[in-house]
């Protein structure tokens, strides 16, 4: 089997089959959808999408087209892989006996109502796995601990409106969470995250009770000590500038990216947290030495890097996965 990085990642297996996670375009034999982030989903709808109910539920939510898929095939079998709800590894079995398992995004972290990735339950010979946070300098607090300060802070500043940045799907749920643990005030949702509530709730026995705004129609005139869920493009938004002079609400930006204090200043934020649903980088080593592969491929992120400390510090096979690359080792 070949594995490449094109349009999605290519597993090109014997008699020509091509397998491909995560491409906008339809261009696999089996295509599969690992979760259902916009950068994930695809753009023209195969016949037949290996995905999970959850991240089926969620992509027609969001791109209003819906899809047949089916949650395993003769050689492909998923696994939750931690990063929102619905998100799914791929196992593939290729020729020989040789096993591949394709990470997509991904967290090993229980985190709120989400269960972590388990790497000690995969068995694999070649890793195709996501780094973003492959840098040592990525190291989040526990997850026990982290959840604690949000809500801490939540608790820490009930006299005024709290705006709270996280993408809408996986980051906006999670924030709701902890607010519903934190406080009993009330929680609004921009429209584009209460569309993804309730898709997960429609799939699941999840609930995100919380109210839908629109700032254009005036629905924030009247703000005391309500916590807000934005999605996190809009921390620079103009009406997110008149909001905080107008009552003195606080911006609190969440993202691992939060490491750098660069994260605070582009976003204008008052606090940010390195609340995050991928794996940091020490357990991102965990999950390579708990499948211990014969080869990983690295995407995204910090792949170069990553790759190179694997094979000098701790002796697997390693490279990243470069998009177009064309000489790839081949396993048979």
């Amino acid at each position: 089997m070949t594995v490449r990085h094109h349009d999605g990642i290519h597993f090109e297996i014997e008699g020509g089959t091509r397998i491909v996670a995560d491409a906008r375009s339809a261009v696999g034999d089996t295509n599969i959808v690992s979760h259902a982030h916009a950068d994930h989903t695809f753009r023209t709808v195969p016949e037949t999408v290996v995905c999970s109910p959850e991240t089926a539920a969620i992509a027609e939510a969001r791109t209003g087209t819906g899809f047949e898929f089916v949650d395993s095939t003769p050689r492909i079998d998923l696994v939750p892989a931690g990063h929102v709800v619905g998100s799914s590894a791929a196992l593939i079995d290729g020729a020989n006996g040789r096993r591949y398992c394709y990470t997509g995004d991904f967290s090993i972290r229980d985190r709120c109502f989400l269960e972590g990735f388990d790497p000690h339950a995969v068995d694999a010979d070649v890793l195709v796995m996501e780094t973003t946070y492959g840098l040592p300098k990525y190291r989040f607090p526990p997850q026990e601990a982290l959840e604690s300060e949000v809500r801490d802070w939540i608790r820490d500043n009930g006299d005024r409106p709290l705006v709270l940045f996280g993408y809408s799907l996986g980051r906006a749920q999670k924030l709701q969470w902890l607010a519903r643990e934190a406080t009993e005030r009330e929680v609004l949702v921009s429209g584009s995250i209460r569309d993804v509530n309730r898709a997960i709730e429609s799939a699941t026995d999840l609930s995100f009770p919380a109210r839908e705004f629109d700032a254009e129609e005036g629905d924030l005139e009247n703000l005391t000590d309500e916590l807000l869920v934005v999605p996190s493009n809009q921390s620079r938004a103009d009406w997110i500038d008149r909001l905080v002079e107008r009552t003195d609400a606080l911006k609190a930006g969440f993202s691992g990216w939060a490491v750098d204090d660069s994260f605070r200043y582009r976003g204008g934020y008052d606090v940010t947290f390195p609340l995050t649903d991928h794996c940091d980088f020490d357990e991102l080593l965990e999950t390579v030495r708990a499948i211990d592969p014969d080869r990983v491929y690295t995407t995204h992120g910090s792949d170069e890097a990553f790759a190179d400390l694997l094979e000098t510090e701790y002796g697997y096979r390693a490279r990243p996965l470069k998009r177009d690359q064309t000489t790839l080792d081949e396993f048979c």
